[in-house]
């Protein structure tokens, strides 16, 4: 919808009105062929039940618009126009270019931001002046603030079990490592005992829809199931590799890719999967599955997160 052309001082040539509102052009763009000129707005909503001109009714499509030719443009910021908050009381008249600059900081304009010299030091619209309450607004202020710390508390609390679980997994990963001086660390073999026992304390799991696989899972879900993972039972050094091996960058060539996977879907049925308590997620233990082909199973093992279909 364009400027209505009341407001304007002197005569304005029928070039600038636009065909649809009538109205001084607002925002103008122009049609590809004939060049015709419209409001953005106006074209763009003619043009959403038919594809033509509205003058000519020439074929026309939005993305066919263009801007308008630039002595078009400068006709139009060199007219006069009055202030929108005219009937408030503003008498000034601008030059098009200038007006949304001298309605932002006009004295009449109801939505200008202004301090409040009460007390409370807020900058609030002009017209919420006679409805504003410094009290009320201290006070939702402090309820904001408060959410605020909650959610700050949270987020350490998170950051605490985090670094906790972090911890374990260094004292876990020092009982197993051995230092060889001037060579990097070696990983001394876990025993199997340990990993059988923690896999024989989970329930069998039968995975009836493989294609709800989530194949890269996103942070906070990995989170959830390495949490599950050491609620189980599960040795914290054994945990951290599993989850490492939850995303299908880690996955053994069988599964690496969505071809091969589809490839491969019908030796599925022969993995011994093993269910992780409370979630939609399985793990799959080498040691279970001496069966497997290599190109299917992963040392320890791997994770693998359904969106459904576990059981």
């Amino acid at each position: 919808m364009g400027y209505d052309i009341t407001r304007f001082q002197g005569e304005v040539d029928e070039e600038l009105i636009c065909p649809i509102c009538a109205c001084v052009l607002e925002e103008p763009l122009q049609a590809p062929l004939c060049e015709h000129a419209f409001c953005k707005a106006c074209i763009n909503e003619w043009l959403s039940r038919q594809f033509s001109c509205p003058v000519d009714r020439q074929s026309i499509t939005p993305n066919e618009l263009k801007p308008v030719p630039r002595i078009l443009r400068n006709l139009l910021s060199r007219l006069l126009i009055a202030c929108t908050n005219a009937s408030l009381g503003c008498t000034a008249v601008v030059k098009l270019e200038r007006l949304e600059i001298h309605e932002k900081g006009c004295e009449h304009n109801p939505n200008r931001l202004v301090p409040c010299d009460q007390g409370c030091g807020l900058v609030i619209p002009k017209e919420e002046f006679k409805d504003h309450n410094c009290i009320r607004e201290i006070r939702l202020m402090l309820q904001n603030q408060q959410h605020v710390v909650c959610d700050i508390q949270c987020a350490i609390n998170e950051i605490r079990r985090d670094i906790g679980l972090l911890k374990s997994c260094i004292q876990e990963y020092t009982r197993v490592v051995r230092i060889i001086p001037n060579s990097p660390p070696i990983l001394l073999p876990l025993e199997e005992g340990e990993i059988i026992r923690w896999t024989n304390s989970l329930q069998r799991a039968k995975v009836t829809q493989w294609g709800g696989m989530i194949s890269n899972p996103e942070s906070v879900l990995q989170a959830m199931v390495r949490r599950a993972l050491n609620e189980s039972g599960c040795p914290s050094h054994v945990a951290a590799e599993l989850m490492e091996n939850a995303h299908e960058r880690r996955w053994p060539t069988g599964l690496k890719t969505l071809e091969t996977r589809q490839t491969n879907r019908r030796h599925y049925k022969n993995y011994v999967c093993k269910r992780i308590p409370g979630k939609q997620a399985i793990v799959i233990m080498a040691i279970d599955n001496p069966h497997m082909n290599d190109d299917m199973v992963l040392e320890p093992g791997l994770v693998m997160i359904f969106a459904h279909g576990v059981e």
